[in-house]
């Protein structure tokens, strides 16, 4: 069954955009069909792939979204990737001026969801980089996806503003996503020589409990030289700690999801289908 998987943290720095691309790469090398959206006007998941640049005949996602008309058909502005199995609706810095020209456009929250939906049954996975805020794009990202995966950092502020966003999902799931769900929370540049580490990693396990994921993503050299190769880490260095702890993610989703449609009652199994 596709799953529409927004990426999202108000709080800049904390690895959106490394967790989007690493684990794009990691499911699609597991053969899991992807496509990842850049919502984020830096454009950094579009360069981090290469991409930089590139776009589909119409545009990017930036033409997509602020078209008079809701965009109902994603196809034209999908480009492949350097990764098999790995398709991309790329940005560009066009997409800064984007929440202004939203905001008198119809049905402006849902603008994505209606752009994602004549492509999601095509993957496995959709992935969505949203920006470091909770404005319109980010609220485009919550009402079309069916889940959110939180990156937080390891560090002292890991928690200042995370209730902003979990109010955020609260609101969205009121008035136009009541399906909304914290896929999960990933611990981010985890240093285990440090006491602050350990402690901010224990304090998020227990105030999340079971919906932080076991694996963990720890600081890594490798993982902040790969986007300026254009490239996901994994094919920058396939042995470095930060490829081998991103297809350890990728594994530990594919077995939850599995485990979940295991244990699903009959109906909900046919419905799955």
């Amino acid at each position: 069954m596709s799953r529409v998987i927004a990426v999202a943290n108000q709080k800049g720095g904390v690895g959106k955009t490394t967790t989007t691309i690493n684990l794009a790469a990691s499911l699609a090398v597991a053969e899991q069909s992807v496509l990842v959206v850049d919502v984020d006007p830096q454009a950094n998941l579009t360069s981090g792939l290469g991409q930089k640049g590139r776009s589909g005949e119409p545009g990017t996602i930036y033409e997509a979204l602020t078209s008079d008309a809701a965009t109902l058909d994603a196809h034209p502005f999908v480009i492949p990737t350097t990764v098999d199995h790995l398709q991309l609706i790329p940005s560009d810095r066009n997409l800064t001026g984007a929440e202004i020209e939203m905001v008198s456009l119809a049905q402006r929250e849902e603008r994505l969801r209606m752009l994602i939906a004549s492509v999601r049954d095509e993957y496995d996975c959709v992935l969505i980089d949203c920006p470091p805020s909770l404005g319109l794009l980010t609220l485009n990202a919550l009402v079309a996806a069916d889940a959110v995966l939180i990156p937080l950092h390891c560090e002292y502020f890991a928690l200042e503003g995370l209730a902003d966003l979990v109010a955020t999902m609260r609101r969205v799931r009121a008035a136009l996503n009541p399906s909304l769900d914290i896929e999960g929370v990933l611990l981010t540049m985890f240093d285990e020589r440090t006491n602050l580490g350990r402690q901010v990693a224990s304090d998020v396990r227990a105030f999340f409990k079971e919906k932080v994921f076991e694996t963990v993503i720890p600081r890594n050299v490798r993982l902040s030289e790969a986007p300026s190769h254009g490239m996901p880490v994994m094919l920058y260095d396939v042995k470095s700690r930060g490829a081998e702890a991103y297809q350890a993610l990728a594994k530990e989703m594919l077995a939850q999801h599995l485990c979940t449609h295991k244990n699903a009652p009959p109906s909900a199994k046919a419905s799955a289908r």
